[in-house]
């Protein structure tokens, strides 16, 4: 069965896998509010689902996903909160952190936690807040075409807020990713641990089908035993703490913009970045 809207595809598939898959191809799955809300739903209707024992997110389009969509100033009001935060409206910088905790810290650990085995499917682009969506899975097939990169430094602030990339390539190669803002390739991604499989680009959602499918042949129980140990020996080290704590310096750098910029970001940045991006094409 499958289930379209202007902004996600839901398809549950007799095997026992559903297909996520962000449906704003045309802006580059850039994430505004409502699509992040919609991809909740969409997890939670398959978390909720017994048939289902493996999700996959996937993305229509040349990208996975481009990050933030910058030109999204609709309220956090027009939507029902998930998190306990509350303090939207609030002035200053305790309503953007409030809106940051919900929208993006919250809901990524929301789903990081989520009890059934995720698997991100990712081709082309894939860009800070698109690097969320890709780190909360639990496994990563990337097309021979995928490249990562954070490169929000540029905007004044420590990098995209969930900030795993430590967890995800290591120390050494996250601050090289952060300070230059330049992209890993899939492959070099593969090398890091970041991700699982490298695959051709048309063969990108067979191949993470079939790896869903032989996963969903497990029983549900050990699947979920299975995440919840590998989640807890990083919970033991400290993850959480850490994601917390850069949070918190990601809401110092916004407060420093604001008073220098008379914005959350540096505006210098974005032709920083897209200086960036012409040379790397």
């Amino acid at each position: 069965m499958t289930a379209t809207t202007d902004l996600i595809r839901y398809e549950s598939h007799d095997t026992g896998v559903a297909r996520i898959v962000l449906n704003r191809g045309d802006v580059g799955n850039a994430q505004n509010k409502a699509l992040i809300y919609a991809l909740n739903d969409a997890f939670d209707r398959a978390a909720h689902d017994d048939a289902v024992k493996v999700i996959i997110l996937a993305a229509e389009g040349k990208h996975f996903s481009t990050g933030h969509d910058m030109r999204d100033r609709s309220p956090v009001a027009d939507f029902e909160p998930i998190g306990n935060w509350g303090g939207f409206g609030l002035p200053g910088a305790e309503g953007h952190m409030a809106f940051e905790h919900e929208l993006y810290l919250g809901m990524c650990w929301r789903w990081r936690n989520l009890p059934k085995p995720t698997i991100a499917e990712v081709q082309g682009k894939v860009i800070a807040a698109g690097l969320m969506l890709m780190w909360v899975c639990d496994l990563v097939i990337a097309a021979d075409n995928a490249s990562f990169s954070d490169p929000v430094v540029a905007f004044g602030v420590n990098g995209v807020e969930y900030f795993a990339h430590p967890w995800e390539v290591g120390v050494r190669k996250a601050k090289e990713m952060l300070f230059t803002g330049e992209a890993i390739s899939a492959e070099e991604g593969r090398t890091l641990g970041m991700v699982n499989r490298v695959v051709p680009l048309a063969d990108l959602p067979a191949r993470t089908m079939a790896l869903a499918e032989h996963i969903a042949q497990r029983p549900s129980i050990g699947l979920k035993l299975a995440k919840q140990s590998v989640n807890q020996m990083q919970d033991a080290q400290g993850i959480w703490t850490a994601l917390q704590a850069a949070m918190s310096l990601q809401q110092l750098g916004h407060a420093h913009n604001r008073i220098v910029h008379g914005y959350p970001a540096d505006p210098a940045g974005a032709k920083v970045i897209r200086e960036q991006a012409k040379k790397a094409v």
